[in-house]
């Protein structure tokens, strides 16, 4: 028999050990996918295209920008959940990532618990404009139409249960007014509904409808932060206008699923913040009207709890349901 020696039984030992590590493969080792849950033309598609190029440049493969869109953002957002968290697959998120688990119960994954918030760029309000055909030009003008012809002014919105949707059921709680909600499925499609006219207020961010408010097709009224933007000094917001303590802003994160392993969260967050650190890229996302303000995942996870605990809350007490 062959005599087994503690020297031996100590190499064999150590090589069990470092096996893993010279079998575990190198990242990133192929095509990188950012799934964007919305059609093209919104404000997370934009912001995808955007860092795209960057990306590429600093990780040294392909990055693949896949609009998967349905329920609200959710679909394309239950995909990444469910995928392998090798780092290959990655999602960009708006604001209704934080509103579908009230409002669809059976959304399939937890929002919390099997994906991993890596990586919050920053918020902005949202603008209530009216469309240039409209007579109005503020607020008072809007209100005061409301109420002479209650449930005829119509706004328009990115879809049933949007953050922008919940912002205006707060408003006619807080004023009583009686407006039409008119649903669409993302940014694109409401961008082009709000030039066209088809409704008299649209409501969304500037990267949404930012091109359309400089074009004069759509004149701003207000904003919906608790504050006004510094990209928006001069515009009043609606808790100055009508009801006080109003606060809400859109938000845009990067997701992966849960369990991703250290070392790839930590190049690819790093990787979006060398991106955004370009100057032409830090302009531009500026430009589309992001107050842009890059946080990691200790600080965006505990503000997605408190945006989900916060909208959820406005859905139950309003009764929306979705489209």
């Amino acid at each position: 028999m062959q005599r087994i020696t503690r020297r031996g039984l100590l190499g064999t030992a150590a090589a069990m050990l470092a096996a893993p590590a010279i079998a575990q493969p190198a990242w990133p080792a192929g095509p990188i996918r950012i799934v964007v849950p919305f059609p093209p033309g919104g404000s997370t598609d934009a912001l995808s295209r955007l860092l795209q190029p960057a990306l590429q440049q600093q990780l040294g493969v392909p990055i693949v920008v896949e609009n998967r869109t349905g329920a609200s953002g959710a679909l394309g957002t239950a995909a990444v959940a469910r995928s392998t968290p090798d780092g290959n697959t990655w999602v960009l998120v708006f604001d209704t990532h934080a509103v579908n688990p009230a409002l669809i119960p059976n959304i399939g994954f937890d929002t919390e618990r099997d994906l991993t918030p890596l990586l919050l760029f920053g918020t902005a309000p949202m603008v209530l404009t009216v469309h240039r055909t409209r007579p109005w030009r503020s607020f008072a003008e809007v209100a005061a139409a409301a109420r002479a012809r209650p449930d005829t002014v119509t706004f328009g919105t990115i879809g049933n249960g949007s953050l922008a949707h919940l912002t205006m059921a707060l408003l006619g709680r807080a004023t009583g007014l009686q407006l039409v909600h008119v649903p669409y499925r993302g940014g694109g499609p409401l961008a082009v509904a709000a030039v066209a006219g088809e409704v008299d207020l649209p409501i969304a961010t500037r990267p949404a409808i930012g091109a359309h408010i400089d074009s004069g097709a759509l004149i701003p009224i207000a904003q919906t932060g608790a504050a006004r933007s510094p990209s928006m000094p001069d515009l009043p917001t609606l808790a100055e206008l009508a009801a006080p303590g109003l606060d809400a802003r859109a938000f845009w994160g990067f997701l992966g699923p849960a369990n991703l392993p250290a070392p790839v969260k930590a190049r690819m967050e790093g990787a979006i913040r060398a991106a955004l650190d370009q100057p032409e890229i830090r302009a531009r996302v500026i430009g589309l009207g992001i107050d842009l303000d890059p946080q990691g995942e200790a600080a965006f996870r505990p503000f997605l709890s408190a945006q989900i605990a916060t909208w959820g809350r406005v859905v139950r007490e309003n009764g929306i349901r979705p489209d």
